[in-house]
This record gives C-alpha cells, structure tokens and sequence, in this order.
C-alpha cells in the first residue's frame, strides 16, 4: 500500500477558512438572537439560533480538520480521515432537527393566531444580513472545491443567503400589507416564512447526511471523482502495455483508498516491474486533490482481474 502524500498548505487555508466562518456565525448569531427578540420575530430569533449552531458546528470542523492533519499514529495507523464525513453527518443531522423543530413551532404559532412582528425593523435586518451573508457564502465557496468540510460550510451559508433574501422579500411584503386592507394576514408572514425556509433548508442536510453515509460505509464515490482516477490507471496501462485492469475504490474524507488488479502472462513481470508500474501510478496521481492509498497487484490467474 502506497500513499500520494498530501501538502499542509491545502490543510492550513482549510482551518483558516473554518475560524474565519466561526467569526461570520458569531457576528450573525448574536445579531439574529438580539434581534429577533426586539423585533419579536420568530424568523429573525430561527435565523440567529441558525448561525449560532453554525459556531458549534464550524468548530467541530475545525477539531476534525486538526485531528486529520495529525496523520497516522500506532493507535490510528491509517489516519483519522473519518472524522471529516462523520462531522458533516452530524452537521447535517442537527441542521435537520433545527428546521423541524422551528416547522412545528411555527405551526403551533399559526394556529394560534400569528405573531405581531416589528416589519421595519425586520427589514433592515433582512438587508444587513443579505449583504454579510453573501459576503460569507463568497469566502467559503472560494476554497470548497479543495475541502469537503469547507463545502459544508459554504452549503450552511448558502442556506442563510436564501434565508435572509426571503426575508426581505416577506417583510417588505408586511410592510405594504400593514397599511391596506389585508393588514390581518400580515400576522401570518413571520411563522410561514418560517416553515417555507425550513422546509426549503431540509434537502440540504439530506444530501449531507446521505453522502457522508455512504463514504463511512466505504462505498464508491462518485463519478464526478472516479473518472479521473480511472482516466489515470488506464493511460499507465496503456503505457506498459497492459490490459484494462479491475479497479476498486472508496473514498474517506480526503482520503481516497484504490485498488488495481492486473492479469498478466506467467514469468513476464517481476518485482522491479511492479515498482514501475507502482511509482508510475504514483506520480500520476499526485495531481488528484486527495490522499491516494495505492495497492497494485499483478496476478497470472485470470480469476484475480474479474
């Protein structure tokens, strides 16, 4: 088994841009708590626990992003990249209770008349939030390409632009309706804002959960990763003259786990030639953003390669 290797630049910017995004959720969860209150806004008080669940989560980003850096060790002789996929797992599983709980809250307060709501000042808010959070999702989506804890985050931002846009669509809709005969539906707005953006949040921590899911499971990334590893092993094959080879893989955080099994003639290959073909796929490979654990094996027996 060999391993890629992986630079600790790409893990110091990771951990950089996960402090910068606790900073943004400390900002914006003591401006939506603080504010909702005053404003007596259930949305604006769902959007500030929003964020300040975001700072719980962005350091449980931040720890994983450290332990990985650490490497292998005797206790963890293949890493700690599990943590990075069990993290976004459980980010995406709070994100999910959070929303259901505020869809049930504001459904209870639906029945129970509405909720009078400060519509001015709720739209100021909505318009500095618009703007900070843009500001965020910009700073995040910069470096998610390289880091799936940092795409996390980014999908968490992304989440509280379509939040804070909504809301100042609805409040400047409150603000016409306070003054015109529809003035009694305006009490609506705030707790169906509400259920309209969790529920519109709700796919997202899905998708969260059931791709970190099946990274634990060691199942097989996707396409969007696999064609080019397999791009890689079968123009080396090519090169060495061999045919197309098995290839397996599974991906675990940035750690990516691939195996390639070649059926050759009989007394054709020896050990010097496997290291080849090894340093050969090695070097290929160096250029994928991940840590690739290789494993070549050459067998004579057709029964290996199926």
């Amino acid at each position: 088994m060999a391993s890629t290797g992986r630079g600790t630049s790409g893990t110091d910017r990771e951990q950089r841009v996960l402090r910068e995004s606790m900073l943004f959720g400390v900002g914006f969860g003591l401006l939506g708590i603080s504010w909702g209150l005053a404003a007596r806004s259930q949305i604006i008080l769902f959007d500030g626990i929003y964020a300040a669940l975001s700072i719980l989560l962005s350091w449980l980003s931040l720890r994983a992003s450290r332990l990985v850096a650490e490497g292998a060790n005797p206790r963890f002789p293949y890493g700690r990249e599990a943590l990075a996929p069990l993290v976004i797992a459980v980010q995406g599983m709070a994100l999910a209770g959070t929303c259901l709980y505020a869809i049930v809250s504001s459904v209870l307060t639906v029945i129970e008349g509405g909720s009078d709501v400060s519509a001015g000042s709720a739209t100021v808010y909505a318009a500095i939030t618009t703007v900070g959070t843009i500001v965020a999702l910009r700073r995040m989506r910069r470096y998610a390409a390289s880091s799936e804890l940092v795409a996390a985050e980014a999908e968490q931002w992304r989440a509280s632009v379509l939040l804070s846009v909504a809301m100042l669509v609805a409040f400047g809709g409150v603000v016409l309706l306070s003054s015109s005969s529809w003035s009694t539906a305006a009490r609506y707005v705030d707790p169906v804002l509400v259920i309209l953006a969790c529920t519109a949040f709700l796919p997202a921590p899905y998708r969260m959960v059931r791709t970190t899911l099946v990274e634990l499971l060691e199942g097989a990334p996707t396409e969007e990763v696999q064609a080019p590893v397999r791009e890689a092993v079968q123009s080396v094959a090519a090169t060495f003259g061999l045919d197309e080879p098995r290839i397996r893989m599974s991906k675990l955080g940035t750690k990516l786990y691939l195996e390639v099994d070649h059926v050759v003639a009989p007394g054709e290959w020896d050990i010097a030639d496997m290291d080849r073909l090894r340093a050969a796929l090695t070097e290929r490979l160096a250029a994928t953003p991940f840590d690739v654990w290789l494993n070549v094996d050459l067998s004579a027996d057709p029964a290996w390669g199926r």
